[in-house]
C-alpha cells in the first residue's frame, strides 16, 4: 500500500466538528439578519454600505472561482477544526495506534485464557468419546453373548445401549472437530495478533519522533501551499500514512473481537454433560467459515479450516505457538511509507 487512499474530510471526527461549526454560522448569519434587518438595509443603501457591501461580494467572488485561494482557505478552515477537534477527541494517529496496543494486549490476554478453556473442553470431550467407544463394545460383547446364549431381552437390551453410545458419538465428533476449527483459529489469530502487536509498537517508536520532526520543519501554510502546487507534501502523506494504518489495526481489532465473542457464545451453547449444543452457536461458526479472508488471518484461514476438516492430529498438550520472524521478514507497516 504504497499510497494509502484517504478519508474524506467529512467522515473524520474533525468533519463532524466542521459541520457543526458551518451549521452555527449559518443559523448565527440568519438570525443576525433578521433582528438587524432595519439597521443593514439603511447601512447598504447608503454610498459607504454599497461600496464596503461590492468589496465583500468581490471578495467571496475571488475566493469561490480562484483555485489557489480556495485551497488555502479550505485546508486552513481544515487545520482549525482539526485542532478544536484535537482538544475533545484522541486524533492523533500515534496517540490512536497507542491505545489500540493497549486494546490488543488486554484482547490477548482474554484470548489465552479462552483457548485454555477450549482445550479443557476439548479435553473432556475427548474423554466422553473414549468412554463411549469402550462402552459400546463392552454392550456389543455382552449383546453377543446374550444370542449365543438365546437371552434376546439382555441381547436387544445391549444392542439399545451400544446404538445409542454410537449416536452420541457422532454427535460428539461432529462438534469436536468444529471445536477443533476454533482451537486452531484462536491459536493462530493469537499468534499473528502477537506479531501485529509488535509491529504497531515499532511504527510508534520509529514514527513519533520522525512525526514531530517533520510537523516541526512543515508549517501549516507551507503543506497548504506545497497542496496548492500539486506537490506531495511530506508532512500530508506521512500523516496520511499513519492514518491508514490507525484504520487497519481498527478492522483488526475489531475482527479479534467478533470472533472472541462469537467463540464465547459457542462454547456457552456446548452442554457437554448432557452431550447436547445448541444449533445457533453452531451457525455462527459455520457462518464464519463461509465468510470472505481473515484480515488477521489472511490466506492461512482456508489452511486452517481445511486441517480440520481432513482430519489431521491435534496435539492439545501443545503450548500457543510463539511467533517466530524471518531474518528477512519486515513490518508489515513499512510499506504504508514508501
Amino acid at each position: 500500500m504504497a499510497e494509502p487512499k484517504p478519508k474524506s474530510f467529512w467522515k473524520r471526527p474533525e468533519g463532524v466538528t466542521g459541520a457543526i461549526f458551518l451549521g452555527a454560522a449559518v443559523i448565527g448569519t440568519v438570525a443576525l439578519v433578521t433582528t438587524f434587518i432595519g439597521p443593514i438595509m439603511g447601512f447598504i443603501t447608503s454610498v459607504l454600505g454599497m461600496v464596503v457591501s461590492l468589496s465583500v461580494l468581490g471578495l467571496i467572488i475571488f475566493m469561490a472561482l480562484d483555485p489557489k485561494t480556495r485551497a488555502v482557505t479550505g485546508y486552513m478552515y481544515k487545520s482549525v477544526m482539526r485542532w478544536i477537534t484535537g482538544l475533545f477527541v484522541q486524533i492523533d494517529p500515534i496517540g490512536i495506534l497507542k491505545s489500540y496496543v493497549d486494546d490488543l494486549q488486554e484482547n490477548l490476554r482474554k484470548m489465552s485464557r479462552q483457548i485454555s478453556q477450549l482445550r479443557g473442553e476439548m479435553h473432556k470431550m475427548q474423554e466422553m468419546i473414549h468412554n463411549n467407544k469402550r462402552m459400546i463394545e463392552s454392550n456389543m460383547n455382552l449383546a453377543s453373548k446374550a444370542r449365543d446364549k438365546d437371552k434376546r431381552n439382555i441381547m436387544i437390551l445391549k444392542s439399545r445401549k451400544a446404538a445409542r453410545a454410537k449416536e452420541s458419538n457422532m454427535r460428539l465428533e461432529d462438534l469436536y472437530k468444529k471445536m477443533e476449527v476454533l482451537y486452531r483459529v484462536l491459536n493462530k489469530m493469537y499468534e499473528n495478533s502477537e506479531i501485529l502487536v509488535e509491529d504497531i509498537k515499532d511504527q510508534v517508536k520509529m514514527k513519533d519522533q520522525e512525526r514531530k520532526a517533520i510537523h516541526a520543519s512543515h508549517s501549516a501554510m507551507k503543506s497548504a501551499m506545497n497542496i496548492i502546487q500539486g506537490d506531495k507534501d511530506k508532512r500530508y502523506m506521512f500523516d496520511m500514512a499513519l492514518e491508514a494504518i490507525a484504520d487497519d489495526v481498527s478492522l483488526k481489532v475489531g475482527e479479534m473481537e467478533r470472533f472472541m465473542d462469537m467463540s464465547s457464545n459457542f462454547m456457552q451453547s456446548v452442554d457437554l454433560k448432557n452431550g447436547v449444543f445448541e444449533e445457533e452457536g453452531l451457525k455462527m461458526l459455520e457462518k464464519w467459515e463461509k465468510e470472505g479472508t481473515s484480515l488477521i488471518l489472511g490466506d492461512e484461514k482456508d489452511t486452517l479450516i481445511l486441517e480440520s476438516e481432513d482430519g489431521e492430529m491435534l496435539d492439545l498438550n501443545q503450548p500457543i505457538a510463539r511467533p517466530q520472524r524471518a531474518e528477512n521478514d519486515t513490518n508489515q507497516y513499512d510499506s504504508f511509507f514508501d
